[in-house]
């Protein structure tokens, strides 16, 4: 169905919470911490429910080696917003000091620019998905985004992850125009792939770079379907993993982008109603008993105004 969602790192919390909320106007949705690495946040930005196909997750971490943007990773990610909206979001980007590019590709007008950490963002107008019910920043309601619009990735092998993309992952080919490839999955948010056609050396993981983009299953069982395909063309998918608000599974495609296949269900209500989503920190029961240390070791941040 498309993007599940998009996992980056960044630097700094505060500036990421400022931007993503107070810039764009995506709801902070989750606060918990990286299961991996428990001393670093991993923050979910989205529409009113977090729902799959609008959400933005990041690692922030100050000390952090700052990475490269290059092949083996999403190179763009894109934001839809509503119908003629990019004028406001032109204006709304230029107050906050933000530079932007335009640019076309397919017949669509994309506005491009960076977060604080240097990932490059475009938006785009799209007709097609839900509106969003939620506004923060001072974003008024009609020109909220929508979620994801789609992405860009860069590969070091680009035919090969085009064979993924179509052949394992069932995307549509669509078109083809200087130097990009476009894939359309069946949703309607994060349903729009582009890949460019050529090569291009591999980047490097760190503070500015997106860690992994991940991909729809409506369920468990296709989850595990779509598991054993992905074994079937050599490509070592792992174990299904509990990520708490939904199951997750990994594997790096030949052209050196990381790749989730995760479940829709169960969301990131699991553990807290709606209305309070993001405001609290969440921890797994396996790290409750730790709590205090993990608090400790995280920075403090708030979602606040930022309005200039």
């Amino acid at each position: 169905m498309g993007i599940h969602h998009i996992t980056a790192f960044v630097s700094d919390v505060q500036e990421n919470v400022d931007f993503y909320t107070g810039v764009l106007g995506l709801r902070l949705v989750k606060k918990t911490i990286n299961y991996d690495v428990p001393d670093v946040y991993h923050l979910y930005f989205g529409n009113e429910k977090g729902s799959p196909g609008t959400v933005m997750t990041f690692f922030p971490q100050e000390d952090a080696q700052w990475g490269t943007i290059g092949g083996g990773q999403v190179g763009v990610t894109v934001f839809a917003v509503p119908p003629r909206s990019l004028l406001y979001w032109r204006d709304r980007l230029s107050k906050y000091g933000i530079q932007t590019m335009e640019n076309t590709r397919f017949g669509e007008e994309y506005i491009r620019f960076t977060d604080n950490s240097g990932l490059l963002i475009d938006l785009v107008e799209r007709i097609e998905g839900r509106p969003s019910g939620w506004t923060d920043g001072g974003v008024p309601i009609p020109y909220a985004i929508k979620g994801f619009g789609g992405a860009m990735l860069f590969s070091a092998s680009a035919n090969k992850t085009q064979s993924v993309l179509e052949d394992v992952l069932g995307l549509t080919p669509f078109g083809e125009e200087e130097g990009l490839r476009r894939f359309k999955a069946s949703g309607d948010v994060g349903n729009w792939i582009d890949i460019s056609t050529s090569n291009i050396p591999r980047g490097e993981m760190g503070a500015g770079t997106v860690h992994h983009i991940a991909w729809r299953a409506k369920d468990e069982q296709e989850q595990q379907q779509w598991r054993e395909v992905i074994e079937l063309y050599g490509m070592h998918p792992t174990n299904v993993i509990d990520r708490q608000y939904f199951k997750a599974v990994y594997f790096r495609e030949p052209g050196g982008i990381l790749f989730e296949i995760a479940t829709d269900a169960p969301g990131f209500d699991v553990d807290e109603p709606e209305a309070l989503l993001g405001t609290s920190l969440k921890l797994p029961e396996e790290f409750e008993p730790q709590r205090e240390q993990i608090e400790k070791q995280l920075k403090p941040f708030e979602v606040r105004s930022i309005e200039n």
